[in-house]
């Protein structure tokens, strides 16, 4: 790239990396529509079918924490274009996939892939845009792809599967996957990690692994155990950090009430929200009947509302008023969406429709502040782990709401059996909703006492090189 073109250079580089993460982002959800076919053509077994989705939130969710170390380790580049690689290389062999086995290892690989590439694409962001307002609007491009990912995944997987087949939900990474590692290669600029020989916890990296990919798969598969031990070796992981000489995760990052208080408030928000999604999509399909293709269009408006505001105004809002005052009014605007669900009718235009609308706005200027909040304090040689950590509190929230919203509704409707069956199910997801509110509501409460006592965020750290000719 020329050199008398940094902005062109920088803003291209994020784009590459913004659309890399969404290509990861949509990967967790656009195979959901695509399960019926799958198991009828590859014959799984129904309990063997949640295993195409799980083998990828566990690898994933997993390897975040790890991944983002890695980067200021080796390299944030280095590790972004290894993960890019394997992804796309695995997204071909889950498409030619024949067997039922082939497919949950191909899904096992794409979650490894997925969380190299998605755990250090923040701290890059946050290091390329040392500058105050301009790190805000690009952290709202970046929070975008995160907020939208999941609902554009339901559209497009609906529409894949119809008109052509489930191969193409994995397919269609193919070609996005390879143009972005090309681009990448040109316009994101190589840095220095501090090397191996600074070293790596690699007991401490097993344990924490270990811990999130047992508790995320205990809670989606339901199995209260696997979440038990995973707290025994988190609080195993703790320990170590604490005695390493050099620790994966330096528990001094937790000394910023900012960072601390983010994540928890990042656990707590994904919770409500990515469960409020597997909810609504069921209650599409259950109760109103639609099909596949019509529930992910039923969808669209959420990503619309989201880029209007995460792209529009969200850096605006949070540059006048602060990170936090627009973090706890778009909560706000999400549990308003909430609320009105628990009353919803079966009407999607006048039933269902606001109440998206509300949340898609709500969120889309929630994430960008929250996402800012949780990197703001962040010295840049550990720019890679705190991404790290904040994927992998959104990965631990979405496992938790969508396996607890489910146990929710799925009671309610039990409880009512001897009413008619569609509105047993309508039921429990009006419940459901009321459940995922009040994960809302804890993360304001949470957020106002905690992120309200930070301190404001610190001169911009040093600028690293991202971009040739990046300024």
């Amino acid at each position: 790239m020329a050199e008398n073109h940094p902005t062109r250079s920088r803003g291209l580089a994020l784009a590459v990396l913004c659309a890399a993460s969404l290509m990861v982002v949509l990967d967790s959800s656009i195979v959901a529509v695509a399960l019926p076919a799958i198991q009828g053509d590859l014959g799984f077994t129904p309990a063997g079918l949640s295993w195409v989705f799980t083998a990828y939130l566990v690898a994933f969710g997993g390897l975040l924490l790890l991944s983002g170390r890695l980067g200021d380790l080796l390299g944030r580049r280095r590790v972004f274009l290894s993960g890019l690689g394997l992804f796309t290389f695995a997204s071909l062999v889950a498409g030619l996939s024949e067997t039922a086995g082939v497919l949950v290892v191909a899904r096992f690989a794409q979650g490894v892939g997925g969380a190299l590439a998605s755990a250090v694409v923040l701290g890059m962001i946050v290091t390329m845009y040392p500058e105050p307002r301009a790190r805000a609007k690009a952290i709202g491009v970046y929070s975008f792809t995160q907020a939208a990912g999941a609902s554009i995944g339901l559209i497009a997987g609906g529409a894949l599967t119809q008109a052509l087949n489930w191969h193409w939900t994995f397919y269609v990474n193919l070609p996005i996957g390879v143009a972005a590692l090309l681009l990448a290669v040109r316009v994101v600029a190589p840095d220095r990690g501090t090397g191996l020989r600074a070293g790596l916890d690699v007991f401490g990296a097993v344990l924490v692994t270990a811990a999130v990919m047992l508790g995320v798969y205990g809670i989606s598969a339901s199995s209260w155990s696997a979440p038990a031990a995973a707290g025994v070796l988190l609080a195993a992981f703790a320990v170590r950090q604490a005695k390493a000489r050099t620790p994966l995760l330096p528990l001094r990052l937790f000394r910023t009430r900012a960072v601390a208080g983010a994540n928890v408030v990042m656990v707590l928000m994904v919770a409500g929200m990515l469960g409020f999604q597997f909810v609504t999509a069921l209650y599409l399909q259950q109760v109103l009947g639609l099909d596949a293709l019509r529930t992910g269009v039923a969808f669209l408006p959420v990503p619309l509302v989201i880029a209007v505001a995460s792209l529009g105004f969200a850096d605006k809002l949070a540059a006048r008023f602060g990170p936090r005052a627009v973090l706890l009014s778009g909560l706000g605007l999400v549990i308003a969406g909430l609320l009105l669900l628990t009353r919803v009718s079966d009407a999607y235009f006048t039933g269902v429709l606001p109440p998206l609308l509300l949340m898609g706005l709500g969120a889309g200027a929630a994430i960008p502040a929250l996402m800012g909040l949780a990197m703001a304090d962040v010295p840049a040689a550990d720019a890679g782990v705190a991404s790290g950590l904040i994927n992998t509190t959104q990965q631990v929230g979405a496992a938790i709401g969508t396996a607890v919203l489910a146990a929710v509704a799925a009671s309610r409707t039990a409880s009512l059996g001897t009413l008619d069956h569609r509105e047993a199910l309508a039921s429990g997801y009006r419940l459901a909703y009321g459940v995922s509110a009040g994960f809302l509501i804890a993360a304001v409460a949470l957020g106002g006492w905690v992120l309200g006592r930070t301190r404001p965020a610190p001169a911009a750290p040093e600028p690293v090189v991202c971009a040739a000719g990046q300024a």
